[in-house]
């Protein structure tokens, strides 16, 4: 099966996340896809606008559980997931995200990444890692906090709340909110997207990302992640996940 499905429009190209047994969730080799046709999207002419969105009615409902389990601080900390996701923040062309179904953990770190985000009514939105004895470690926490406010970021990150699509609406997480699919809606945002001024849309998203997030502290985030790969609350979240029980969390 393909993980990461790519199709061409007049003016823009649909990406879809591709692997709805894992309800799409971002492994390392779909990630490492995703940021390669980004990387040929980037210079392609004929491409002015990217869309992304999941297979069957799900956006992507986190990062691969199987991968995190084992991994530890040092191994974290030379993780090509880093490059990818750097490589992705870095496309420079309008990218818009169609968010149906479950958006977590990885999942809505890719979504917050998106410079317009488009809610169907099924759509539901968190960064429940600390239920795993883990945080966000691809950006969530800071531009969780640079859309939502710092209160709603405490709110979401620490208790690992999920919300819906108009809550998020409410809170400045996303412009663009629908009853039905977001699907449809977010095709048409694209196409008209491809009608306009490609050089000002650069230019724009460049000066809106300096500003918004010049003096975010990704770098902090992302060691804070990693120093908790190696703890025993980790292992005893994961654990409680798939055996699906409450965690016992002891601090160690």
């Amino acid at each position: 099966m393909f993980e990461l499905l790519t199709e061409p429009h007049d003016g823009w190209v649909h990406l879809t996340l591709n692997r709805p047994p894992a309800r799409n969730a971002l492994n390392t080799a779909l990630l490492a896809k995703l940021a390669e046709a980004l990387d040929a999207l980037a210079t392609d002419a004929g491409c002015r606008v990217v869309l992304i969105s999941g297979a069957e009615g799900h956006f992507a409902a986190g990062a691969d559980i199987g991968e995190i389990e084992s991994k530890t601080q040092a191994e974290g900390a030379a993780d090509p997931r880093k490059v990818y996701w750097s490589r992705i923040r870095a496309f420079p062309k309008p990218m818009v995200a169609a968010v149906d179904g479950f958006c977590l953990g990885g999942g809505f770190e890719l979504a917050l990444m998106a410079d317009c985000l488009v809610l169907g009514g099924t759509a539901r939105l968190g960064l429940p890692e600390t239920n795993l004895g883990l945080i966000p470690g691809a950006g969530g926490t800071q531009r969780l906090v640079a859309l939502a406010g710092r209160a709603r970021a405490m709110r979401m990150v620490l208790m690992g709340e999920i919300i819906d699509a108009e809550t998020a609406e409410d809170w400045g997480i996303s412009a663009f909110r629908f009853d039905g699919p977001a699907l449809p809606e977010a095709q048409r945002l694209c196409e008209q997207l491809a009608r306009r001024a490609p050089l000002a849309l650069l230019a724009a998203k460049r000066a809106i990302i300096a500003g918004s997030e010049g003096s975010l502290a990704f770098a902090l985030e992302r060691t804070s992640f990693e120093s908790l790969l190696h703890t025993a609350d980790k292992r005893e979240g994961i654990a409680a996940f798939r055996a699906k029980r409450k965690p016992e969390f002891r601090g160690e």
